[in-house]
């Protein structure tokens, strides 16, 4: 079983942990939370819709090894000149911007939890990588890892 599904748009990164603090008039103590910030929570969203929209029924085991395959496609600046944006457009020039790779990573992978897998500790092998292009997407394939054991 492969998954694959792309989000269109700029790829987004998960957002920093926001917190709060008020007072708790019961317990006379201050209660802090921690809250995931309006930008991430919609575009966590957009990322759920498209997987079921895209990705029907398709749901891993629980416990299941998976690799997750990203491939993020920046839009390329206007304000470059023409061979920069040749040379982005043909993957010569590739993205050394934010979002990280990581941050790309956690924010598809925090919203599937419990819709394309149980949990994204089932996540042993990905790959992430980025490029320019005109149309800025997400590209994402899910599929189970395979069993194997590389010495480095």
């Amino acid at each position: 079983m492969v998954a694959k599904f792309t989000v269109t748009g700029e790829p987004r990164g998960k957002g920093r942990p926001r917190f709060k603090a008020f007072w708790n008039p019961t317990t006379k103590k201050i209660i802090r939370q921690t809250y995931t910030d309006d930008a991430t929570k919609a575009y966590e969203e957009r990322v759920k819709w498209e997987y079921r929209r895209q990705c029907t029924g398709i749901r891993f085991k629980d416990g299941e090894m998976l690799d997750f395959r990203i491939v993020a496609y920046y839009s390329i600046p206007k304000s470059e000149t023409h061979a920069m944006k040749t040379a982005m457009e043909v993957g010569f020039i590739r993205p050394t911007k934010t979002p990280d790779c990581d941050n790309v990573l956690k924010a598809i992978a925090d919203a599937l939890n419990k819709l394309a897998y149980k949990d994204d500790a089932q996540i042993v092998d990905c790959q992430i990588r980025k490029y320019y292009t005109h149309q800025p997407r997400v590209e994402v394939t899910i599929l189970p890892a395979k069993n194997e054991r590389k010495e480095l």
